[in-house]
């Protein structure tokens, strides 16, 4: 097999198993004899080309690290493709000529458009907002699920010991997944989400329902990107406090559900995802986006997925309506 110099980078928002991504692609490169490369601080990284060797030992210790090895960091000037040439041109300059990509919406446009000016780019699918299509679950959402499902179960100890409502806020940019699975998960009373935005005086009705019923806490859960979040929710509540029965409390989780150490899920899914990009790179195949459909790895085109909403299963939202009884 031809040696091949290939580069890593993560981008845009962290998501736990990114580490475990990079490790996997690093080993995966050096197995089949090529120069592996570490793109420091994402695209703005690369613009500015803080590229360096990385050998096996540089990734050894990082599988269970959350956040990411190589640094990330937004780049909005990487839509401008002089930006983009001078990026390329710290990769030429190093013979660098194949791209491994770990990110989400916004990462892998980028992947795209450098892969329209001749690089071979394999994405891999990492957010924990879950709104990248092209995967059906992508890296970081389980841990990042799982650190919302238990500040959730925190939260709903003390709101039943003073019979008190809580009004809690997940991540999720615009996509209301984490938002729906952690309520579903945590038994909340109504969930939030942009995808089906409810007026607040329903959420007020959904609360007076749970007290009327002998509910010793009522918990809502809503996601970051709806029209009416945690601010807006909280300033309605405070005006109609006497109707809801229960006290009500704010919590905005934020940018604790990224820090976690990955889960099981997320180190095995990152792995695979990131040997099958190698295993791509290496058959000739790039312009594609590795995710998770299915039950199975699976390469979809990059052109497929850039700009492509992903829709939320809303029949999951009835049957939360229909658990919170």
């Amino acid at each position: 097999m031809a040696t091949r110099k290939i580069a890593i980078l993560t981008s845009g928002g962290d998501a736990p198993g990114m580490n475990a991504a990079i490790r996997a692609a690093c080993r995966m490169g050096i197995a089949n004899g090529w120069e592996m490369f570490g793109v420091r601080d994402g695209y703005a990284g690369m613009v500015d080309g803080l590229i360096e060797p990385v050998g096996a030992r540089d990734v050894g210790g990082i599988l269970q690290r959350g956040g990411t090895f190589l640094g990330s960091a937004r780049c909005r000037e990487f839509k401008d493709e002089p930006v983009r040439a001078r990026g390329l041109a710290n990769l030429r300059a190093r013979g660098i000529d194949g791209l491994v990509v770990i990110g989400g919406n916004g990462s892998q446009s980028g992947a795209h458009a450098l892969s329209h000016m001749g690089l071979d780019v394999v994405g891999v699918a990492s957010t924990i907002d879950n709104d990248l299509a092209g995967s059906d679950i992508t890296i970081g959402v389980d841990t990042a699920l799982n650190i919302a499902l238990e500040s959730i179960d925190r939260l709903k100890v003390t709101a039943s010991s003073h019979r008190r409502a809580f009004l809690v806020e997940v991540m999720g940019r615009n996509c209301g997944y984490l938002a729906l699975m952690a309520g579903i998960a945590g038994g909340a009373e109504s969930v939030v989400i942009p995808e089906a935005e409810v007026e607040p005086e329903v959420i007020v009705a959904d609360i007076k329902s749970a007290y009327a019923r002998g509910k010793a806490h009522a918990l809502v859960v809503v996601a970051e990107g709806a029209r009416n979040n945690a601010m807006r929710l909280a300033e309605h509540f405070e005006a109609h406090k006497k109707e809801l029965g229960f006290d009500m409390r704010v919590t905005t989780l934020g940018h604790v559900q990224r820090g976690g150490t990955p889960g099981a899920f997320d180190r095995l899914l990152a792995t695979r995802l990131a040997a099958a990009a190698i295993d791509h790179l290496a058959r000739g195949e790039h312009g594609l986006l590795m995710g998770w459909v299915d039950a199975e790895v699976r390469a979809t085109p990059l052109a497929e997925i850039v700009g492509k909403p992903k829709p939320i299963d809303l029949g999951l939202l009835k049957l939360q309506k229909v658990l919170a009884q």
